[in-house]
This record gives C-alpha cells, structure tokens and sequence, in this order.
C-alpha cells in the first residue's frame, strides 16, 4: 500500500501521527538555545605564565621562547602567537577545526609538566584556560559608588566579583581600574640610608622577611595534634614602622627611622569613570562551549540582585552581547512569520478557496515545527542559520502540496473519480515528480554539509534545516494532504476557482477579476514575445550583460554590517606619556563628545590599559551605550561619523578613533581577529621594529 493510500484509509492514524510529530517540535523548541550563529568559536587554548618584575625582554628570552619552543611539540597546533608583556606572557594555541580541545588541553597540560624545571624558579605555574584571552567579553559592567576608591576596590573583588564568577559559563571576570591598599616609604629618606650605609635592596628584604606568616611545625596536645604558625604579616603601620632593617653599634635600626611609612593605594594603570564618576569597569568572559545569550542574562539578572543587595553602589551594562543576539534572532524570527503568512494570502490569491488554502498551508507549521525537533536532537542552536533555513525553506514547504492537490481536482473533475480515490490515485500520479523536485533542490544544499572550516560550521546548520523542512514538507505533501482533500474538500465549492460561498462573494469576487486580469496580461505578453522572437533574445542577451558588468561593483563582507547599539572614541597619546596627563586629554575629549549625544544610555571612560593589553597605558577611551536602534533617529555608524568630524584637530596631542561597531565582535569570535585588516612586521632587531 502506498503512502497516500495508507493516509486517506486511515485518518485517524496519520493525525495522530501529526500531533505527535507535533508535540515532540513544540517540546523541542522550549529547551532549544538560543545564539547568534552556531557553536563556531576558535579551537584556541591559552597558556598564562607570570614572572613578577621581568621586564617584556627578560620574560620573552627566560619564558616565551621556552613555552614556545615546549608547546610547538603539540600534536594538532597549527598557529601559535604569544603576547610578552612586563611580568607576563600569553602564548596562544590555534588547533585545527574539529580538534576535541578537552584532549588537548591534556596533551598540553602533560607537556608543561613534563618539561616545567626548564622555567626559571621565580615563574609561576604555567596556567591554561580553554578559551581566548583575548577574546572579547559578552558582558562589560560599569560600578561607581560614593564610597571609598579603596572600599569599592575591596567591596566587589571579595565580594561582587566572585558572585559573577560562578555564574554556570562564566570563565572569566576581570576588574578595570580598581585601587588597591598599599604601604609605602617615601623616598625623602635617601640621605638618613646614606648615612647609616645601608643598601635600599637590605631595607626592602628587612621588610620582606618581616612580613610572613608561616607555619611553625605540630605538638601533641592531650587528645589532639595542633599545627602551629608563627603569624608575623603587618596588621598597622606601627607594626610595620618597627620593623628592625639593619644594626649600627649593637642598636637596632627601624624603618621609622630611614623612611616615613603612609598608608596610600598601588599606583594605578588604569582609570575608570562610570557616567562621570569614578569607578569600576567589569568584564566578564563566557566558556567556550557556553551558550552567549544564557551566560548575559544570568549576568545582568545577577547584576540587578547585587545592586538590590547594595544600595550603595550603581551597576550599568556597558557593552551586552546576549541583548544584541536576541534582537538579530527576534527579527529573523519574524522574518519567517511574516514569509509564511505572505505565502498563505498568495496561496488565497491563487486557489481563491478557503478550504484549498488551510489544506497546503498545513505543510508550513508542520515542517517548521518538525524541524525544531532535528535542531534540538541535532544539538544545534536557534541562531541566524538555523532560522535563516526556515526562512528560505518556507516558500518552498507549499510546492509540493499545491502539485498534489491541483492533481487531486483535476481527477476528480475532469475524470470524475470519487473524492477517495482521487485523493489517493491524484497524489500517487504525481510522487515521482514531486520527489524529484525535492531532491534537485535537496543536493544544492547537502553538499554544504560535507565544507570544512569557519564556512562549514556556519552553513552545515542551515543546510541540514533546509533539507529536512523541505523532506518534511514532501512527507506531508503524499500523507496529510491527500487525507484532507478526500475529508474536507469533498463538495464542488471546495475545489480551486470554483463559486465562493455568499458570504464571502465580495473578496472572492476580487480576486476573481485581479486573477482574471493577470491571466489576461500574462496571455497578452506571451503572444508579443512570440511574435518579436529575436528581439526578445536580444533584449534578454543585453540584461544579462548589463548585470554582469555591474558585478564588479558589487561590494564583499564576510558578515553583513549590523547596529550594536555601541560608539566608542579612543585617543591615543605618544608612549611614554604620564597617565595623569593621558586623564586629561581624555576629559577634554570627554567634554566634547557627551553633550552631542543625546541618544547614550550609559557611558565608561576607561584611561591606562585596555582589555588584556597590560601595556597600552596612553590611551583612553569612551564606551557609549546608545538606546535601541527603533527609539533612535541615527544609527551607531551616523553616530561615529559626526563624532569623527566633531574631534578633528581638537584634543591636542591626541590620535584620534571612532568606532561604530557593526559585528567586529563576530569577526573576533569566528575569525580570531580585532581589526577587520591586520599588518604584521616581523623581525629579529626589536630596535628596528
């Protein structure tokens, strides 16, 4: 018995069929995830080692070229770039796509240990994070309070800080601009060391040895075995003021007495102002396998408990990527809405039929929502490519039922046959040619399926929506419509063209002549094609020229320009230049550029170091979040430009930039890069470089 066969005779079945295929989609498509594009990160793994004091020389000769030369023996590393700072080195591995990164991480986790008395001992253990470090941040927070810069500083590392940090996918939270307590002696002390002959580097380990807390060994106390320290860390400044650094003449010398001990904060690298004040600037990383719009909402829901917990404190989102992927999936979300219902009202157009009309369009719902069950078991995403399937596909889910059931008509009215039969034998007739169809459109897209790299992981998702909808589609085309057509559309006003009931006579009425009327037009316009034969090809040949020689100007993008909501100016002094004045050159750029913004939400100025950059201190720059592009008369790349020519020639010493992004996040996540154009000089002779 053929498919259409087995349908029609048993109705019953197959709508239960339907309604289970149904409620398995429906159910799917409540847990599925939602992300801009499918699980594309890089295959990287970062390699973290610290040499406290070492300048970016001595950490590049001692460290990086030895962590380089022990990592380059990975199996699988096809690119490897380190960043040496002053006391730090950043060595990242790029692994081949489709490289199991929990075994690699334990390949190279094996490596370091086994080759580690290589380092010098002064290094710290050689950490690995399977992500990008450099990678940017989903979430970026601005914290400003009326509090102590020391208090905040201490309020959110012990406490906000760690609160964020074991949000499920967080990988990372980094703090910008923080102060941090410190002792320090002044150097006004420098004739009292001359004096008494005594070395700063003996002062210094005086101070070092006096500030310990070790342990002291274990007695046996009655029942018990306790383990004994010998406390000895600075708990005030006496303490530390009495500290003995040397003896003159069998009498004791004390920091007091060759140097005046205050109690200030580390001098800072960074400077954080949030909407004008004084703050914090937190930056939080998500796991590379960790969903980017789950791990932004737990965050900013996490955020507002913090700020209901302290009042003292105001916690703004600078910069959200899990806002800007819901936007982006909202309306690719409503793309296909709009698509389907489009092709139902062209269907009404067309079949001029109520009853014709409900019959096709039951492939639309059934196939999408049979295709949210493939997403979930397939462990994919709801994301631009996923969606986007479902948006190209929809057009093509009614194809094969509008086939099936003219053919079903047409046996019935013109051969006669009973309504049964010619459901069954109307949809047999035309199988081969509809399955035909699909397939032709089917092996355009499944060799997507088989392309490798970022192309592949971007458009295997999209490929296997498309198939499996339109393979859906033909399912329903040869089951769920011949059974319909044979229980709803048995009476003559059921079939296509035919009289309209009374009540709706008006609208069909329409129809009716707008159908007449194209049937007219299409009728007359192949006649004059047929009668001018070879000025139709000419005509033809000449379009096709002129469209190939407007090719060239057809621009490329590897993704599509998008408004993020976000402008940011940065300014950029000569090296060298003093954070303080680097400070003010950015309030006067600051001055500048808030007043002709009226769309900001929220602002943070950071001057010093910017992200994992630890030696970018002469710059500074001002992140502005604007209000949702629909409440707003100027997009972020209009924005930009205004502020470009606004800056021109007015903040002396500065270089000025002005960005708008439009995806450049994207490019970094897929693509590894910040800048869509990267020139590398490479060299032996760091002078010369």
């Amino acid at each position: 018995m053929s498919l259409p066969g087995a349908s029609v005779r048993r109705p019953i079945f197959t709508t239960m069929v339907t309604l289970i295929v149904v409620l398995v989609g429906l159910v799917s498509l409540s847990r599925l995830r939602v992300d801009l594009f499918p699980a594309i990160e890089l295959p990287t793994l970062t390699v973290r080692a610290e040499y406290e004091g070492a300048s970016p020389e001595v950490m590049e000769r001692l460290v990086t070229q030895i962590l380089e030369e022990i990592l380059a023996t990975v199996q699988g590393v096809e690119e490897m770039t380190s960043v040496t700072s002053e006391g730090r080195t950043n060595v990242r591995l790029a692994f081949s796509w489709g490289t199991d990164l929990d075994t690699a991480a334990q390949d190279v986790r094996a490596m370091l240990e086994a080759e580690a008395n290589e380092l010098p001992d002064e290094v710290t253990r050689p950490t690995i994070r399977k992500f990008d470090i450099a990678s940017f941040p989903v979430v970026i927070l601005g914290i400003s309070s009326d509090l102590d810069p020391v208090e905040l500083t201490e309020l959110v590392d012990r406490q906000i800080r760690q609160r964020f940090a074991r949000l499920p996918g967080v990988a990372q939270v980094d703090m910008w601009g923080e102060h941090t307590s410190a002792r320090s002696a002044s150097r006004s002390t420098r004739a009292r060391l001359r004096a008494l002959r005594l070395l700063l580097d003996r002062v210094l380990a005086a101070i070092r040895d006096a500030n310990l807390d070790l342990p002291a060994g274990q007695i046996d106390e009655g029942r018990f075995e306790v383990t004994l320290r010998a406390p000895a860390e600075f708990t005030d400044l006496d303490q530390c003021r009495a500290t003995v650094v040397a003896m003159r003449d069998d009498a004791p010398v004390t920091l007091a007495q060759v140097a005046t001990v205050v109690d200030t904060w580390r001098k800072q690298t960074r400077v954080v102002r949030v909407d004008g004040q004084r703050g914090l600037r937190i930056a939080i990383r998500k796991q590379a396998d960790a969903n980017t719009v789950e791990v932004s909402a737990a965050v900013l829901a996490e955020a507002e408990g913090i700020a209901a917990d302290y009042p003292q404190i105001r916690i703004v989102p600078v910069s959200n990527q899990g806002n800007f992927i819901e936007r982006s999936i909202q309306n690719v979300a409503r793309s296909v809405l709009y698509g389907g219902g489009l092709a139902v009202l062209v269907l009404l157009f067309f079949l001029r039929s109520l009853r014709s009309t409900v019959v096709i369009s039951t492939a639309i719902p059934i196939s999408i929502v049979a295709t949210f069950a493939l997403i979930y078991f397939g462990g994919f995403t709801l994301n631009l490519m996923t969606l986007g399937g479902l948006a190209l596909g929809v057009g093509m889910m009614v194809d094969s039922s509008i086939v099936v059931l003219e053919n079903v008509f047409r046996r019935r009215e013109e051969v006669g046959e009973d309504g049964t039969v010619a459901a069954v034998e109307g949809a047999r007739e035309v199988a081969p040619a509809i399955v035909a169809s699909t397939l032709t459109t089917l092996v355009i897209f499944l060799p997507m399926v088989f392309m490798r790299g970022v192309t592949g992981f971007l458009f295997q998702e999209l490929a296997w929506v498309i198939a499996f909808s339109l393979a859906c589609s033909l399912v329903v085309a040869t089951s769920l419509v011949p059974m319909l057509s044979a229980r709803l559309l048995r009476a003559r006003g059921g079939a296509p063209g035919a009289p309209a009931p009374a009540a709706g006579r008006g609208v069909a009425g329409l129809a009716e002549h707008a159908f007449r009327g194209i049937e007219d037009g299409y009728r007359d316009l192949l006649g004059a094609v047929l009668r001018h034969r070879t000025l139709t090809v000419v005509g033809c040949l000449a379009l096709l020229g002129a469209s190939l020689l407007l090719a060239p100007l057809v621009g490329t993008e590897f993704m599509p320009p998008s408004d993020e909501g976000e402008v940011r100016v940065t300014g950029e002094m000569e090296v060298g230049t003093r954070l303080g004045l680097v400070d003010e050159q950015t309030r006067v750029m600051e001055a500048i550029v808030m007043p002709t913004v009226p769309e900001v939400v929220a602002s943070v100025v950071t001057v010093g170091a910017m992200g994992f950059r630890t030696d970018a201190t002469t710059q500074g720059e001002i992140a502005l979040s604007l209000t949702p592009a629909a409440a707003r008369a100027r997009s972020n790349g209009e924005v930009a430009d205004d502020l470009r020519r606004l800056l021109a020639g007015r903040v002396p010493g500065m270089e000025l930039r002005v960005r708008a992004p439009q995806g450049q996040f994207l490019m970094n996540r897929i693509l590894g890069e910040e800048e869509g154009l990267v020139v590398e000089i490479r060299g032996d002779d760091l002078a010369t470089l």
